[in-house]
């Protein structure tokens, strides 16, 4: 089997060039095909020979003669697979590897290079990189190694899919497509704090439908639950892609709107007040009218310390002023160090 060295003369490439490609292995792996591969050494040669062994598996493979070009072409070409060489001019492999996972890109990495020492090996396989290859050499060896790290990486990209579906399941509410109660308090508190470090303001709404009850009564709990259904969808088409909503419980659902003035954020609710108002719940022959009260804990500029927890209660309180006077409309409190006194002796007194 022949070694391949760096540094072929000319004369060397046609006595190499169809006997390899002819006899490289098995046939390509149709899953692996049209994996992307980024090559980036500083040494033409070998950029052109391991180039010809990938592309002959169907591979697409892109060239960076440095660490620096190599980091310029990770985002917009996002390759499934890195090969580094180590002996570089300006960023050498090492550090070009510790700039990829700083970056956190889901790729996997892999050195080909000269170095041979067993502490280069060592130190490349703890900073990240999923495999050595030393120069020179095999091509078949070389191909093979590609093949495990892609299908490795498959494996990977599949398994992180699975859990995020696995995620949603448990983190959104089947019937409204919004999230549920058990992971928007961690979002939200996640909100507060960025609106307090950057000074921009947030709004928390309470939404409750009014006289649901009635629908359950009128018509049957299947017929409530696609009117459940049919309000998370007017939620969410009326959020920005920032904003989030979660089903709060039965019929009550949270709103956080991030980044938004106060004007603003009662606008939106009142605006989305009237949507649902306007709108006829339709299902066969079961049709009825409803409406919705919201209230509004709105932080202005990051100016409080009171955590989500806290600031939902404040919104809830405004939720059950909008029922008592009258249902159907928008009562809004701003947070600030008075309101925190009255959220703290309303938590006393729940």
């Amino acid at each position: 089997m022949r070694l391949f060295n760096l540094g072929l003369s000319s004369s060397l490439w046609s006595s190499i060039d169809a006997p390899i490609f002819k006899n490289s292995g098995e046939k390509p792996i149709e899953s692996l095909m049209n994996n992307k591969v980024l090559l980036i050494d500083d040494d033409r040669d070998n950029l052109k020979l391991v180039t010809r062994l990938l592309e002959h598996e169907q591979l697409l493979v892109k060239q960076a003669r440095s660490g620096v070009e190599g980091l310029q072409m990770l985002s917009d070409y996002r390759p499934d697979l890195v090969i580094l060489d180590i002996n570089m001019q300006g960023l050498n492999g090492f550090q070009t590897l510790k700039l990829i996972r700083q970056r956190n890109e889901q790729v996997s990495v892999m050195f080909l290079t000269s170095n041979r020492d067993t502490e280069d090996i060592i130190r490349g396989l703890e900073a990240g990189a999923l495999d050595y290859i030393c120069k020179p050499f095999q091509p078949l060896e070389l191909i093979a190694r590609v093949k495990s790290q892609l299908k490795f990486k498959g494996i990977q990209d599949d398994l992180r899919i699975a859990n995020e579906k696995l995620q949603n399941l448990v983190d959104i509410d089947d019937l409204t497509g919004l999230y549920n109660m058990r992971s928007v308090y961690e979002r939200l508190n996640q909100e507060i704090d960025r609106a307090r470090r950057y000074k921009h303001s947030i709004a928390v709404f309470m939404m409750d439908m009014d006289d649901f009850k009635r629908v359950n009564d009128n018509h049957d709990h299947l017929f409530g639950s696609y009117v459940l259904s049919e309000v998370g969808k007017l939620i969410k088409a009326n959020i920005r892609s920032v904003d989030f909503a979660a089903r709060y419980g039965g019929d009550e659902f949270l709103i956080c709107l991030t980044q938004t003035q106060p004007v603003g954020a009662v606008r939106f609710a009142d605006r989305l007040r009237k949507k649902i108002d306007e709108h006829e719940f339709v299902n066969g022959p079961d049709r009825i009218n409803l409406s919705a009260s919201f209230g509004a804990a709105i932080m202005e500029n990051g100016k409080s310390q009171l955590d989500a927890h806290s600031i939902v209660r404040l919104a809830d309180a405004k939720l059950y002023e909008a029922k008592a006077e009258g249902k159907n409309r928008v009562i809004s409190a701003m947070v600030n160090d008075e309101t925190e006194f009255d959220i703290r002796r309303l938590r006393k007194a729940s």
